[in-house]
């Protein structure tokens, strides 16, 4: 990730109130890992998310997401892309955004509204070309965004093991970064 760029929504930092659960995958960042981040030329880009509820019933659809994507963050993701960066989410609550926010050609506008966008693999992903997030259900449609982003048989590989070495699974469980 270095001379990369992480777009993330952690609880060290926030300042806006609204999110009706916890951004799990961001929880493991402290001040001290954001310090050396920085110090190794990796930019954090902020955006707010109002995160919804994310333990729903099976193939239960994700509940509309409140988000603010600022001007200054798409330049910044937008001269990444273009420099051939990666461009690193912090969990799926931030993709879902910026996909609400970025077009099919890659590039990234700012704005502000609520998303209710599900991403397949169908769909595919033109924000991001990387993600930290958590271990996520069988039947939970955050599988669909990782699949768009890595593919079926990575996902398989990843998981297989997660559950071989006992990884725990959802908001307090494990982290894992998929870089395609």
């Amino acid at each position: 990730m270095i001379n990369g760029i992480l777009i993330i929504h952690v609880t060290v930092y926030a300042t806006t109130f609204g999110s009706a659960e916890m951004p799990s995958a961001g929880r493991a960042f402290t001040t001290k890992i954001i310090t050396a981040m920085i110090a190794k030329g990796i930019h954090i880009v902020p955006l707010t998310l109002h995160t919804g509820v994310a333990s729903l019933e099976e193939n239960e659809p994700p509940y509309e997401e409140y988000y603010h994507v600022p001007n200054s963050t798409a330049q910044i993701i937008n001269l990444a892309r273009r420099s051939q960066k990666r461009i690193i989410a912090v969990g799926t609550t931030v993709v879902r955004a910026l996909e609400t926010v970025t077009n099919s050609n890659g590039v990234t506008s700012s704005g502000a509204g609520w998303t209710d966008i599900i991403i397949t693999p169908q769909r595919g992903i033109h924000a991001v070309n990387g993600i930290l997030t958590g271990l996520h259900e069988p039947k939970a449609t955050h599988l669909a965004m990782l699949e768009a982003l890595t593919g079926r048989e990575h996902l398989q590989i990843t998981y297989q093991q997660a559950l071989e070495k006992r990884y725990l699974w959802h908001e307090f469980g494990d982290l894992h970064l998929i870089l395609p």
